[in-house]
């Protein structure tokens, strides 16, 4: 059975409310949010995730994302997996520091740490132990981080936005495009106006077997994701916010 790497599109969704702290929300007010996902394959209820966002230091945030199959999938595919971003403001940009997953699927465990060493325009990517240096110059971000800076400028009709990223042992562009503006009914029962945005990732990675993805942020001040959609090689995840808070 195909591997299952939708926790990953909380972005991906993990892809992006009001001020937790005057400095890090010069770049990142995300502090203090929390969510929880429901996720479908095809027409199957496959698990849940979730997300919190906390302050790190003064000028630091830190997002954890934990997903799970539920026990129908679990017979099939157990999923726990665990991602953990973090970073800084800098000069009112965000600057990744750290990005680290921690996969448990059945017989399959993987551990990887992605440090950004900004200040040595490096980053250290360890695997299971096995450590690799790269050349990336400052302001390269990971996926996550790349989501919640999509977030705060998103792209327009004919103007894609583009953030330079290091993910899986490649640092390129990721390109975010805006398809177009939807109603869709959120979870607290009204029907909100979203922009439908579709990154176009380069890498494999924690993105394996992840085809075209679509997400629904809010058209407003908060852009919060509602929905999001992912093409595999065996039909389609379908990942919907259930709950969201801030504090």
């Amino acid at each position: 059975m195909m591997k299952f790497k939708w926790y990953v599109l909380l972005l991906t969704a993990a892809l992006w409310s009001l001020p937790a702290s005057a400095a890090t929300n010069d770049c990142f007010p995300f502090v203090g949010e929390k969510y929880k996902f429901d996720v479908g394959w095809e027409f199957v209820n496959a698990g849940t995730a979730e997300i919190s966002i906390t302050k790190q230091g003064a000028d630091g945030y830190r997002v954890h994302n934990f997903a799970r199959t539920n026990g129908f999938i679990d017979l099939f595919k157990r999923v726990r997996d665990t991602l953990v971003s973090e970073g800084l403001c800098i000069d009112g940009k965000m600057q990744s520091t750290l990005f680290t997953t921690d996969q448990v699927e059945r017989d399959y465990k993987a551990t990887k740490h992605v440090k950004y060493l900004y200040k040595e325009h490096k980053v250290e990517f360890t695997k299971n132990g096995k450590t690799k240096m790269f050349d990336v110059p400052a302001g390269h971000l990971n996926v996550i981080d790349a989501f919640y800076l999509t977030r705060m400028n998103p792209p327009s009709k004919g103007k894609p936005l583009s953030i330079p990223v290091f993910d899986s042992e490649k640092k390129y562009d990721v390109t975010v495009k805006l398809l177009k503006r939807e109603r869709i009914k959120a979870p607290w029962g009204k029907w909100v106006d979203c922009l439908v945005i579709q990154p176009e990732l380069k890498t494999e990675g924690v993105f394996t077997s992840v085809g075209v993805i679509k997400i629904w942020l809010t058209n407003d001040a908060r852009r919060i994701p509602l929905k999001i959609t992912a093409k595999l090689k065996i039909g389609r995840i379908v990942v919907r916010l259930t709950e969201y808070s801030k504090t």
